[in-house]
Parts: structure tokens; sequence; C-alpha cells
């Protein structure tokens, strides 16, 4: 089969984004100040699938729009997991058996929550990616190259895949408290596995096979960013939870579980 007849990029894009852009609008759909966190962690995780997919077609795009579309995206996605950050902080307090601090929290939950709900909708979402949808499909189907998708898919993998070679390498030789780094790898992370699922019928076995080493880096990453995230959201609400005593000991047994997590996760990366 020459490059003529090879199904291609171009024509790929809209099969992959329609969906995620399909599961956004549907999750915000149902946003409201009774909204399930995991609802809010599908919003999230979809608006960021999607900026790795125009992180992807990047080379094909004309890079002011790219840029500016993977900038709304983010954006969106902040303001979604802005009260999730807070969900994630009852959680950990849970486990970590620390008392005291739901009601407060969960109020300060219910405002940010509210806050983001009013930002999605100023955003108007719906529009935002429709549009992005429309103008990124003109812009691949009128360009002057056609290229067959597993040359594209695996040309950007392999640049997703060496980006996450040289973070973790730069992570490694990180000081414990040094988390940006291992932030990136996380990021990075994440890069590699959505790719590789978008365009797992175009990539071969063994680099499908990566998913699932992938999926556990991200877990144990995922895991101290929760931590690091909640200690930040504690501390940066000092003088608001319970009594000084009562935060001081959550901000230990935080502190604790994070030195716990970030071995967890380097031991990942050795």
């Amino acid at each position: 089969m020459d490059d003529r007849t090879r199904i291609t990029a171009e024509a790929r894009f809209g099969d992959l984004a329609s969906p995620l852009i399909d599961e956004a609008m549907q999750h915000a759909a149902t946003l409201d100040g009774n909204t399930d966190p995991e609802v809010l962690h599908k919003l999230r995780v979809a608006l960021r699938r999607l900026r790795t997919l125009f992180w992807a077609y990047r080379p094909l795009l004309d890079e002011e729009f790219d840029t500016r579309q993977r900038a709304l995206f983010r954006y969106l996605a902040t303001s979604a997991g802005s009260a999730r950050d807070w969900d994630i902080l009852i959680e950990l307090l849970h486990e970590l058996d620390v008392e005291g601090f739901d009601e407060t929290v969960k109020a300060h939950r219910a405002n940010v929550l509210a806050t983001s709900i009013e930002n999605l909708a100023n955003a108007d979402m719906k529009h935002v990616l429709l549009s992005g949808l429309k103008e990124a499909n003109h812009q691949l189907n009128t360009g002057p190259q056609r290229v067959p998708v597993e040359r594209f898919a695996k040309k950007r993998i392999g640049a997703a895949r060496s980006q996450l070679k040289k973070r973790i390498k730069r992570a490694l030789r990180a000081k414990q408290s040094d988390y940006a780094a291992y932030h990136e790898v996380r990021k990075a992370g994440k890069k590699v596995r959505y790719l590789i699922e978008f365009f797992e019928p175009d990539i071969p076995a063994k680099l499908r096979a990566e998913v699932k080493s992938l999926k556990r880096l991200q877990k144990r990453f995922g895991a101290l960013n929760d931590v690091v995230a909640s200690r930040d959201l504690l501390s940066n609400s000092r003088g608001e939870f319970a009594d000084d005593a009562s935060e001081k000991h959550a901000l230990r047994a935080l502190k604790a579980e994070q030195k716990h997590r970030f071995k967890a996760a380097r031991k990942a990366i050795r």
C-alpha cells in the first residue's frame, strides 16, 4: 500500500478529537453545586487528552493557533481541577486519620466549585471546543501535505518518549525537595501514554505494551502529586482551619506521607 492509499494523520484527527470534545461537553453540562468529584476528574482528563492531541499535531497546524488552543485547554482543565484538588485533600486527610477539617474543607470546595462553574460558563466551553475542532480540521484538510498516520504516530510518540527519558534523568539528579523535576516526569509520562492510546491501531505491539508500565509510573507520580498539592492547599490556607495545633498535625502527616510517596516514585524510575 503506497502513501496515497494509506489512512493519513490529517484524516485521523477528527476521529480522535471529536469523542474527547463530546465527553468534555457532556461532563461540563452536568456541573452544579453537588457535582460528584469523579465528574470533575473525567472533565479534566478529557481536556488534558485534547491538549496532548493538539501537541501531537503541532507540526501540521499553524503554530500560533496550536499554542492558543493548548493554552485554552490548560485554562479549562485548571478550572475543572480546582475543586477536585480539595476533594483529594479530604480523601488524604481521611486516609491519614486526620480529623477536624471536613466541614471547613468542604466549604472551601463549594466556593471553589462555584467559581469553576462560573469560569467554565464564561469561557463558553462548547463554542471554544467546537470552533477549535473546526479550525484544526480545516487547516489539516487544506494543508499542502498528507502524512501516513503510521509514520506520523511513530515520529510523535518518539519525540514524546525522548522528552520523558530526559526528564527522568533530570529527576534522578534532583534533590528530594525539587518536586518540580518529578512533576515534569509525571506530565511527560502522561503524554506518552495518551499518544500510544490515541494511535494504538497504527503502532507496533511492542510499543502498545508500554502502556502498562506507563500506567504504573502515572500511579506512583500521581500519588506524589496529590500529597504535594494537598500540602500546598493547606499551607496556603493557614489560619482558616480548626486550630493551630490541628493544622500543624495535618501538615506533619502530609509531609511524612510525601516522603513515603517520593521514595515510591523514585523507585519507579530507577
